[in-house]
C-alpha cells in the first residue's frame, strides 16, 4: 500500500473526528461537563487565520495535549470532589487554564466549601464569563447564593438553569432545587 495514501485516510479520518467532536463541544461546554472540552491550543489567537491541513504529527500533538489536560482536570476534580479542596485548586491552577469555565468553576465550588465566599464568587463570575451558559456554574452560583440567604436570587439562577437544560430534569437543575428547598446541600 502507498504510504501518502495511508496518511491521507488518517488525515482526513482525523478531520472528520474534529468536525464531529468540534460540533457537540458547544454543548458540552455550556452544560458543564466531568470532562470539558480543552482549551483551545495556544496558537489559536482571535483572528481568522487561513485554515492550513495540519500534519498527523501536529495533530498527534494536539491531542496529547488535550489528554494532558482532560487527566490533570480529573485529578484536580477528585481532589475537590473529594474534599481536598485547597490540593484541587493548587491541581486547577496547574492546568494553567483559569480562564477555562469548568476550571474556575470547580475552583469556585472549592473556596465555597471552604467558606471562602468571596474568591468563590469571583471565580463563578469568571466562569461565566468565560461561557454565559455554563449550567453548572449557574447551579453552583445558586446554591452560594441560599448558602447567603439570598432565596430570591438562588430562585432566580434556578429558572436559568432550567433554561438552558430546556428542562427541569438535569442534574443541575435537581441539585439546586434540593438546596434551596433545604433537603440537600452539595
Amino acid at each position: 500500500m502507498n504510504l501518502k495514501f495511508v496518511l491521507r485516510g488518517i488525515g482526513i479520518f482525523a478531520a472528520a473526528a474534529l468536525l464531529v467532536t468540534g460540533i457537540g463541544l458547544k454543548s458540552a461546554t455550556a452544560m458543564g461537563s466531568d470532562n470539558p472540552p480543552p482549551p483551545p491550543s495556544d496558537d489559536s489567537s482571535g483572528k481568522k487565520k487561513k485554515k492550513k491541513q495540519n500534519s498527523v504529527i501536529e495533530e498527534q500533538q494536539r491531542q496529547i495535549a488535550q489528554e494532558k489536560f482532560l487527566h490533570g482536570y480529573h485529578i484536580a476534580r477528585f481532589l475537590i470532589l473529594s474534599g481536598y479542596y485547597l490540593d484541587g485548586i493548587a491541581a486547577m491552577h496547574a492546568l494553567g487554564h483559569d480562564e477555562h469555565p469548568d476550571v474556575a468553576n470547580y475552583i469556585g465550588y472549592a473556596y465555597r466549601k471552604l467558606g471562602d465566599y468571596d474568591d468563590s464568587k469571583r471565580w463563578y463570575e469568571k466562569a461565566l464569563a468565560a461561557d454565559p451558559n455554563h449550567v453548572r456554574t449557574w447551579s453552583y452560583f445558586g446554591m452560594w447564593q441560599a448558602e447567603q440567604g439570598n432565596r430570591l436570587k438562588a430562585e432566580d439562577y434556578l429558572q436559568k438553569v432550567k433554561l438552558i437544560c430546556g428542562t427541569t430534569d438535569c442534574e443541575e437543575f435537581r441539585q439546586l432545587r434540593a438546596v434551596i428547598d433545604g433537603t440537600a446541600t452539595y
